[in-house]
């Protein structure tokens, strides 16, 4: 018996080396809920061809748009699941997952895109990304949504008096919820795949997206009326299964890094293309835009809530972050 049990067992290990070679490539499945032709489309399509040339071809990212594996949040909570391996997200549903992430939504809180990538690049958004790790996720590198403005089918807004009453669509972020309620705006918290067809049936009023999102999702189609208020910078993330990451072997943990920076340059500079054109694009296709709201006016209106935003934070936090240089 015993000669056949080791036949058997060798013949076994041989068949489980022949089914796994050295070569087998690894496909690896990400999520986004923005469309293809997008700047999410663009940073993913980028990470996935870098992947696959810098461990050549071991690892192959298989890429799912406009929201195909489902909505922001459900994204996240499958990386902590292990169901999914990858994902582009805003951080309008993170805080709900890593809280310190919530002091980067903080309206008015960037001066311009330099200061908002030199942030984010440098010390303060490279410890922040370090705080996903004990919540199951990894996170390969921050990447970037734009400014954030308004559009609403109602009427122009000049300044906030004008928002008063109006029904917004808003990101799962309690701390832009808490900003647009002292604009006098009532917010409706929904998932982005969500957005158009609540827009389309005046379900809201309104919603507030950087450039790149309202042409990328035509809500042209939808909203008529676009104010610049440039209220909030919001970043992306790239962020990976805990577990799929931790399978890596240095080499390779190397070579994703890698190709996240690659998909982030990519992704600005097509946030970069998209704010060059998307105003006189968008005017084209039937939209009155407010080109020069006065912000002062934005501001003063959120003079109480920034207290609070101070008090919850830590104030020495954000002038850290306001004063970067």
């Amino acid at each position: 018996m015993r000669p056949f049990r080791s036949l058997l067992a060798a013949a076994v290990a041989g068949g489980a080396l022949l089914a796994e070679p050295a070569t087998a490539q690894t496909a690896l499945r990400m999520n986004i809920s923005l469309a293809q032709n997008s700047h999410y489309g663009v940073a993913i399509d980028t990470f996935a061809r870098e992947v696959e040339k810098r461990t050549t071809g071991r690892y192959k990212i298989q890429n799912f748009y406009s929201g195909a594996l489902g909505a922001e949040r459900e994204s996240i909570e499958a990386l902590q699941l292990g169901t999914l391996d990858l994902t582009m997200t805003s951080t309008g549903p993170v805080p709900n997952f890593v809280p310190d992430i919530a002091i980067l939504d903080i309206p008015f809180l960037f001066r311009d895109y330099a200061h908002a990538r030199a942030v984010l690049d440098g010390p303060i958004g490279q410890d922040l990304l370090k705080k996903f790790e004990p919540k199951g996720i990894h996170a390969l590198a921050w990447g970037e949504n734009g400014f954030r403005n308004m559009t609403n089918s109602k009427h122009p807004v000049n300044g906030p008096e004008d928002l008063k009453g109006l029904k917004m669509r808003t990101m799962e972020n309690p701390v832009h919820i808490q900003a647009y309620r002292a604009f006098g705006i009532i917010p409706t918290p929904m998932a982005f795949t969500e957005v158009f067809t609540a827009l389309q049936q005046g379900t809201v009023d309104g919603q507030e997206n950087p450039l790149s999102v309202i042409t990328s999702a035509k809500l042209d189609q939808v909203q008529k009326y676009l104010t610049l208020t440039g209220h909030v910078y919001s970043p992306a993330l790239i962020l990976m299964s805990k577990a799929q990451w931790d399978r890596l072997s240095p080499a390779d943990r190397q070579a994703f890094d890698e190709a996240a920076k690659e998909a982030v340059k990519a992704n600005r500079a097509r946030i970069d293309d998209d704010e060059k054109k998307a105003v006189a694009d968008l005017r084209s296709k039937g939209m009155q835009i407010v080109e020069h709201p006065d912000k002062a006016k934005f501001q003063a209106a959120l003079g109480p809530t920034f207290a609070e935003f101070g008090k919850k934070f830590g104030q020495e936090n954000i002038d850290r972050i306001r004063n970067y240089k």
